[in-house]
Parts: C-alpha cells; sequence; structure tokens
C-alpha cells in the first residue's frame, strides 16, 4: 500500500489539500475557494469559520479522489497566508471579528502612530520588517481597539491571535479541548513581534503595540510534531508535522535549501524570497529579512524577500470588476491578439505599492493610453506589469546580495501562462525555469512534515525529487530591455502622492 503526506495549503483564494507520494508527486487535490469580504475601500476580510469549514472539506475530497485513509496517511503539513491576522475565543473557539487579511490597508493609522519617533524602520533592525499594514501585528491592534470587549478580553487571557496556520493547528488539534497554539519560525517572522536572532516573541516591542503577550502562539520550528489530529477528524491520530509561511514553504518545495537559491512564486501576489543561509542580512534597498526556516532542533536559515502586492489579483480584477475577461486564464489568448502593449503600462497599486518601493500613498494607475489601445493592449500590460515588478524585486536582491541572479526558478498559478513567463525571461535576460511540480508551496509543507517523521530522509533525498519542466530564453536584446523597464519606472512614479488625509 503507497503511504502519502498531506499538505493543507490555506491561502489568499482557496483552501487546498494535497497528497504527494514518497517522489513529491501528486495523488490527488480536494479545493474549495472561500468569500472574499470587502467592507470599504482598502479593507480586505475572510471568514475563519469558513475557511475551517473548507479545510474539513478539500481533506475529505482529497483522500476521496485517492481512495486512501487516515492509515496512509503518515503526516500533515500546513502552509498559508501569513500575515492575515484571526483572532478567537481560547474558551469557544468563536472569532472575535473576521480575519484581516495581508492586503488589507486600514490600519495605516496605527502605523503612522507607532513610527512617531522611529520612523517606519524603528523595529526593523530587529525584526527585519518596516512598520506597514502588510504585516500581523499592526491587525491584532486594530481589533483590541475597535471590537467591543476584545480589549479587556485580552487582558483576561480569553482570546488567541494566530495567522492561519495557528487557526487552523489549533481546530485540528482540538479547539476549546485542548487544541494546540503555535506556530512556526517563518510565520512568527511577519508578525512585526519576533526577533530574528532569538526567533522569540520581543517583549518591548509588544509593550510598544499593548499587545498581550499571552495571546501569541508558541513558537516553534518549521519541522517537528506539533500535536496529533482529533478523534473527530477524518485524519484521526495523524500527526500534523509540519508549518512553513507560503512563499517560504515555495521555497522549500523548489530544493532552495542553500544560500544564494532563489524562487519567485506568482500567485496572488508576486514573493521572490533569496536564501542568506544562516546569516541574517538587512536590505539597503527595499527587501524584507524574514526566516526561511529551520528543521527541528537545527540552525534557523533566513532569507531576503521581495514582497508584491498584486500580481495574480490584477487578472482577477480585470475579470471581477471591469469584465474584461470571463475567466482568469483568457488573458493570455486576449494579450496574445497584439503584438505588444501598445505604449501602455498598468502599475496595481491597489494597497499602495510594497517592495522596494513601500508607498502605502500610491494608487493604481494605467497610463500611455491612446485611441491605438484596445483590449489586447491592456492584457498585455497587465501580463507584462507581473513581470516588471519581479524586476525590479531581483534588482534589488543583486544589490543587497552582490550575486547577479543566474536564473530564476518560478512557481504558482502564472507561470502556466507562456506568455508571460517569455516575458519575464525576456525582461530579466536570464532564463525561467519551471519545475514539473508546480504546487510548490504544498510540496514545501509536506516536505518539512514528512521530514519530520521520517518519511523523507535528508534534503538531499528532496533535491533528487526536483524535475525540471520548462525553460524559457530571453528573446530581445539589451537595449530593448533598458528602454521597457524606463517606460515601467516612468509609470510607477505616477502612482505616488496619490493618498492624503482626505483620499484613501
Amino acid at each position: 500500500m503507497a503511504e502519502y503526506v498531506l499538505a493543507i495549503d490555506q491561502g489568499t483564494t482557496s483552501s487546498r489539500a494535497i497528497l504527494f507520494d514518497h517522489d513529491g508527486r501528486i495523488a490527488a487535490t480536494g479545493q474549495k475557494e472561500h468569500r472574499q469580504i470587502f467592507p470599504q475601500a482598502g479593507w480586505v476580510e475572510h471568514d475563519p469559520v469558513e475557511i475551517w469549514e473548507n479545510v474539513r472539506e478539500v481533506i475529505g475530497i482529497a483522500l476521496g479522489k485517492a481512495n486512501v485513509t487516515r492509515h496512509d496517511v503518515k503526516a500533515v503539513g500546513i502552509t498559508n497566508q501569513r500575515e492575515t491576522a484571526v483572532v478567537w475565543s481560547k474558551s469557544t473557539g468563536e472569532p472575535v471579528y473576521n480575519a484581516i487579511v495581508w492586503q488589507d490597508t486600514r490600519t495605516q493609522p496605527i502605523v503612522d502612530r507607532l513610527a512617531v519617533g522611529g520612523g517606519v524602520d524603528r523595529f526593523a533592525a530587529r525584526v527585519g520588517l518596516p512598520l506597514a499594514t502588510y504585516f500581523s501585528g499592526t491587525k491584532i491592534v486594530w481589533i483590541l481597539e475597535n471590537v467591543e470587549g476584545a480589549r479587556a478580553s485580552a487582558e483576561a487571557g480569553e482570546l488567541l491571535f494566530g495567522t492561519t496556520d495557528s487557526w487552523l493547528l489549533w481546530n485540528l488539534t482540538g479547539g476549546p479541548d485542548g487544541g494546540v497554539h503555535a506556530t512556526d519560525v517563518t510565520n512568527a517572522s511577519r508578525t512585526l513581534f519576533m526577533d530574528l536572532e532569538t526567533c522569540q516573541w520581543d517583549d518591548e516591542i509588544l509593550a510598544a503595540f499593548d499587545v498581550p503577550r499571552a495571546m501569541l502562539p508558541e513558537i516553534r520550528s518549521s519541522s517537528e510534531v506539533y500535536g496529533i489530529i482529533e478523534d473527530s477528524s477524518l485524519l484521526r491520530q495523524v500527526p500534523v508535522a509540519g508549518i512553513l509561511g507560503d512563499q517560504q514553504a515555495a521555497t522549500f518545495g523548489q530544493a532552495a535549501f542553500e544560500a544564494g537559491e532563489s524562487k519567485n512564486t506568482y500567485g496572488t501576489g508576486n514573493f521572490l524570497i533569496f536564501n542568506t543561509g544562516e546569516d541574517i542580512i538587512h536590505s539597503t534597498h527595499g527587501l524584507l529579512t524574514t526566516v526561511g526556516y529551520k528543521l527541528g532542533e537545527g540552525p534557523t536559515h533566513y532569507a531576503l524577500e521581495g514582497s508584491i502586492a498584486v500580481t495574480g489579483s490584477l487578472v482577477q480584477w480585470l475579470r471581477d470588476n471591469l469584465g474584461l475577461i470571463k475567466n482568469a486564464a483568457d488573458i493570455q489568448s486576449l494579450a496574445d491578439s497584439v503584438d505588444d502593449n501598445g505604449g501602455v503600462y498598468i502599475v496595481p497599486a491597489f494597497s499602495g505599492l510594497f517592495a522596494p518601493y513601500w508607498r502605502p500613498d500610491a494608487r493604481g494607475v494605467i497610463v500611455g493610453l491612446t485611441r491605438f489601445v484596445n483590449r489586447g493592449h491592456i492584457a498585455r500590460a497587465a501580463l507584462e506589469s507581473v513581470a516588471f515588478q519581479t524586476a525590479e524585486v531581483i534588482e534589488a536582491v543583486d544589490a543587497d546580495s552582490g550575486v547577479p541572479l543566474a536564473e530564476l526558478k518560478v512557481d504558482g498559478g502564472m507561470v502556466a501562462n507562456d506568455t508571460l513567463m517569455q516575458f519575464q525571461a525576456d525582461i530579466l535576460g536570464v532564463p525561467v525555469v519551471r519545475p514539473a511540480v508546480v504546487e510548490t508551496t504544498a510540496l514545501g509543507a509536506a516536505y518539512a512534515a514528512g521530514l519530520a517523521v521520517g518519511f523523507w530522509s535528508d534534503l538531499g533525498e528532496l533535491s533528487a525529487n526536483w524535475r525540471e519542466d520548462v525553460r524559457w530564453l530571453p528573446r530581445i536584446d539589451v537595449t530593448e530591455r533598458a528602454r521597457r523597464m524606463r517606460q515601467w519606472k516612468k509609470a510607477v512614479t505616477r502612482t505616488f502622492d496619490w493618498v492624503d488625509d482626505d483620499v484613501s
């Protein structure tokens, strides 16, 4: 009988359960989308109860498709949208408010307040992150300050906080009846609260934010047995043994284990991670310093990250808000209906600009419009914006590391788009490589869990599983590449300084 590891991939738009065999191949998948809740401009929420119910459902779907039972599953790994914050009651398991999503910008006044006297880099030397609405710390503050009774309940030790990995782990392992309240170092490193050197919560920073430490989960490694799934589950008695934030999980799934190795994930947003090994490198070019992974009692591995807020969600916006396409996959054929972008550039600063600019005052623009421009040019400009944003992040990585990128490993939903991948190679001037298994986020979580229970023996065995699928080579010359980047950077400057006190 074959044996498997199951990965729960709790993402921004959907939750998935994926069974992997020993060769790292997918045996079965269950997937279900959850609602995107937009109470007002700049606010993005999810229903944590809906997410938990969906996760239970997709586990059943995956097991059913593969015709396996819990006896065939050796461990469960979790990967998740990292900065999305959930606060819930310890005694009832009921969230006190919807999950506030990483894209949400409502906490800018809290950021501004915390930056007084120290600027946005006030805590960066310790946590590797600037003060920004992106991270979960300010979202906890907002809930404590705006949800009736939340502050008093938190100070009484009645509330728990977690990113969605912690929410799922707690529920899987018993919830109010002894559920394990923990997270891993990668997710903890995205809160603004964890000291990178010690990998522990920083009491001075928690005091500055006025967040009770008792709310926070225990910080553990990325690969160990955290707890056993409760008896009411289809996976009862199976250990939960791996947790990695989604981008670190994708890096792990790409077998980018050593310093100098990297990957870029194309999803709702784009995220490039560059492994710096056991060295903490603080960026001077707009990147984040974060934890890459930690296996059990082994050393902590760090990374530089370029986080881009809007890439795949731009295609969703063209579909849902403008009706330009009926299905997301239609973007490629529409873009291919024209030879170039017709002089159009789209900078999708819907939530401000993340790396390498960190401009919360920015908002999206479409520039270069003429009567010549049609739907095809808009579609092509949307795809190209993904590649341009990635190119700027890679410029920052090159500057910080001093090591020019030789090739770019890619994964995520958008890498199925050949037009985008070819343009990415063109604008970077280096090969772009897609692996045979593009579900590297889920695969990374499975690898972390499997290592903890001996399903895989070591990193060498995981590296041997990596297989190349397609390689795109650059086709344009240096002069044309420079011209297009120059136009893009000009377009980016048009997004700046849009938000004033009376404009959101």
